[in-house]
């Protein structure tokens, strides 16, 4: 099977596309933080290339900015937004742009279209329980995965955890809190969509910060407390 997260992938820089939008528009960290409700030391390790930023952050930031989420991948040269007609993008094997997080191994394909509907992701899942994936993410909108290969646990804030195995796939309510473990051997990869308005992802929801590091001990506390993101 062609390995998605090697060879034709390009780093994605969210943090310098981040830090080129601030200047251009005189904002401070701080009032980032306040339009996206990331605490100013998690934004300024971004911009510095010290942290990775998973799908529900990278979200967080397009919904406070007002920017489309694609831009996030783009070089900062590419920043601007061009008009699109009769568009379309392809993606060859192991393209895409890719960030790596704790939990996934994140691969976006079509990063180059603006104001997509819908946001498809190919992740490598990289946890294999709840202790260790930390507290449920969750986003506005609706959620189809395909278990592309190997065997995958799906926990959700509202359900018992579901087994998917390569070729099965899901279509859930992706408000509700939820994480993908790795449930079998080997190599565990998941072709998400999601689905939303990319600069809207999170208008219906009441975003509070995250803490960095701030894992609750206990698993059940962890499926309860991040409702809203």
């Amino acid at each position: 099977m062609t390995d998605y997260f090697s060879a034709g992938r390009s780093l994605a820089k969210p943090g310098a596309v981040l830090k080129a939008l601030r200047r251009k528009n005189g904002w401070t960290l701080s009032e980032v933080s306040r339009r996206t409700g990331l605490p100013p030391s998690t934004l300024s390790k971004v911009e510095n290339d010290k942290m990775s930023l998973s799908y529900d952050k990278l979200a967080r930031i397009s919904e406070g900015l007002n920017v489309d989420i694609s831009r996030l991948f783009s070089r900062e040269a590419e920043a601007s937004e061009p008009e699109v007609s009769g568009r379309r993008s392809i993606t060859r094997a192991g393209g895409g742009r890719a960030i790596e997080t704790k939990n996934y191994g994140h691969l976006y394909p079509a990063a180059d279209l603006l104001n997509k509907r819908i946001i498809p992701i190919v992740a490598e899942l990289r946890a294999r329980t709840l202790e260790e994936f930390g507290e449920l993410i969750s986003h506005p909108g609706e959620e189809y995965a395909f278990v592309i290969e190997g065997e995958v646990d799906l926990h959700t804030s509202l359900y018992t955890a579901v087994r998917l195995k390569a070729g099965d796939s899901i279509y859930f309510d992706s408000g509700m809190g939820h994480a993908y473990l790795a449930a079998g051997p080997g190599p565990c990869r998941v072709l998400s969509i999601c689905s939303g308005p990319e600069t809207h992802l999170f208008a219906a929801v009441g975003a509070k910060p995250l803490e960095e590091e701030s894992v609750p001990a206990n698993p059940a506390v962890k499926r309860l407390r991040r409702r809203a993101g």
